[in-house]
């Protein structure tokens, strides 16, 4: 009985087993875009859909419009150097007759602005006023600076300097004529001019306060 020679004869090509087939990847690992994984599908990969983060549902404009009238760096000596802090005076207003002004202080520029802006928020008053000027004259003054303010015709558009601007833009005024008097502090340009717009009074409540009739227009 002959044995079969297992053995390959001299010089036949080398048999080479078949490589396995590759296993297959799961759809959800796949995604929309197949094996590459992810793309810009829905699978769990990088190009998952965008989820709304806080900054977007915060980014709803607001009813307040804030201005910043201006910021100051105060700085501390101690042992190890210097140690420098911000003070930011914020005027915050609706445009509709209702203004507030506040200061905040903190070791950074944009939190001063933020307790600045919370502090004016706190103390908001309403103002009276007539279309988009003011009823009456109105003179005030707050330490050295003094803050001169007087109605104008519709088209006039507001004359004043940048910080009594600011406040007079933000509470609603779109015509006025103004005159800065004395000191040129801006908390205390700030403080006249909002003093002098608590001093305004419509013709029908000091009427309605004297116990007073205002009288009609004539008939014909």
């Amino acid at each position: 009985m002959s044995e079969t020679n297992s053995n390959p004869p001299a010089g036949a090509p080398e048999q080479v087993p078949a490589a396995a087939a590759p296993a297959p990847v799961p759809a959800e690992q796949r995604g929309e875009r197949g094996e590459r994984g992810g793309g810009r599908g829905r699978g769990p990969g990088r190009g998952g859909p965008r989820r709304r983060t806080d900054s977007d549902q915060s980014s709803e404009p607001s009813e307040f419009t804030e201005k910043v009238i201006y910021i100051n760096r105060s700085a501390k000596v101690v042992k190890g150097g210097r140690r420098f802090s911000f003070s930011a005076l914020v005027v915050t207003g609706d445009r509709k007759g209702r203004i507030g002004i506040g200061l905040g202080k903190a070791a950074e520029v944009s939190d001063a602005i933020k307790k600045g802006g919370e502090a004016s928020k706190q103390n908001m008053m309403s103002v009276s006023l007539t279309g988009a000027t003011i009823p009456h004259d109105a003179y005030c003054a707050f330490d050295g600076a003094k803050v001169l303010l007087r109605p104008a015709s519709p088209g006039t558009g507001i004359i004043a300097g940048k910080t009594v601007r600011a406040v007079l833009e933000t509470v609603g005024i779109k015509d006025v004529l103004s005159k800065s008097l004395g000191s040129k502090n801006a908390a205390n340009v700030a403080k006249a001019t909002l003093a002098a717009l608590q001093s305004l009074r419509l013709r029908e409540d000091v009427a309605k306060r004297r116990g007073v009739e205002l009288a009609g227009p004539k008939a014909a």
